[in-house]
């Protein structure tokens, strides 16, 4: 792998580490399969795209993405708490909903940023690097930052009844907790940062386009199970540190897997589903076959 394409692989892990970090916390913490992510990443694109054309900045445009997540997030969990529609019904029925929402926002079915100033433009400029070495680094500081702060957030008193209700339902209901709130709060955290990571995304390949969230929960689900096979997830922080990191090595995974070739065989970027599935199935498998080794040195 030349040193340009593991960079370019950097640049995409921590793009998306953003949502990584979103699918972790609905189906980790809280124990909420959630579609929304399919729905909410173009969500996110498109209000940044729209919001930078019409003049705002790109910084304030990601802040306008991340809000527009929440709000698609909330929605799914107020399908869920309050009208009782199952989870992964009711963010099917949001991210349905999204699609038709963004053909609005943004009027048609795509939107370039050609021309326009973008928040990777801007670093680029401050850092004096060129842009395929800055963009990694400010969303790799992007991605420090919002993880640094959710371990914050996860230590204080609703950060531990948000851990408690994707545990134990029922034991932090009888503590008082309203688990409903719980659940709105978090799904719609969760799909702030999916959209946030879709507006850097927009912003970095300089176009917005309805259907660039498809796949976005598989990949999401494979970086997040690929994270915790290699680094483990004893602890919450760790688990968080070991989603992003996954979400990187997901996308080096995919890198190395489209430059290999065997004679006239090569990946094309149509095989990508394929690959996914087997990172997964290997992430998943891994783990049992180191205890089934323990087991057999242990006797």
């Amino acid at each position: 792998m030349t040193t340009y394409a593991l960079l370019g692989a950097l640049e995409q892990g921590f793009a998306y580490g953003l949502m990584v970090i979103g699918v972790y916390l609905t189906f980790r913490v809280l124990d909420f399969p959630d579609l929304t992510v399919d729905g909410s990443l173009p969500l996110g694109a498109s209000v940044s795209a729209v919001a930078i054309t019409a003049g705002h900045s790109s910084v304030t445009a990601i802040f306008m993405a991340t809000a527009a997540g929440f709000v698609a997030g909330a929605v799914t969990g107020i399908l869920n708490t309050k009208f009782k529609i199952l989870h992964l019904l009711a963010s099917i029925l949001t991210m349905i909903a999204l699609y038709s929402i963004n053909l609005r926002i943004m009027g048609r079915p795509n939107m370039t940023l050609l021309g326009q100033d973008t928040v990777v433009d801007w670093f680029a400029g401050v850092s004096g690097l060129v842009a395929y070495v800055s963009t990694p680094i400010l969303f790799g500081l992007i991605c420090v930052v919002a993880v640094a702060a959710l371990i914050w957030f996860l230590h204080t008193e609703l950060g531990l009844a948000f851990l408690a209700t994707g545990d134990n339902k029922q034991m932090i209901t009888s503590q008082g907790v309203n688990t409903d709130s719980i659940v709105i709060f978090g799904v719609g955290l969760s799909n702030a940062l999916v959209a946030a990571s879709g507006a850097l995304v927009a912003q970095n390949q300089g176009a917005a386009d309805v259907n660039m969230g498809v796949g976005t929960i598989i990949a999401g689900l494979a970086s997040v199970i690929i994270g915790e096979t290699v680094f483990g997830d004893k602890t919450i922080s760790r688990a968080l540190i070991a989603a992003l990191l996954g979400s990187v090595l997901y996308r080096v995974a995919i890198a190395l897997a489209l430059g290999l070739k065997l004679g006239s065989f090569s990946i094309t970027p149509s095989d990508l589903n394929l690959i996914t599935a087997l990172l997964v199935v290997v992430a998943l498998v891994m783990p049992q076959m180191k205890r089934k080794m323990m087991a057999g040195r242990a006797k």
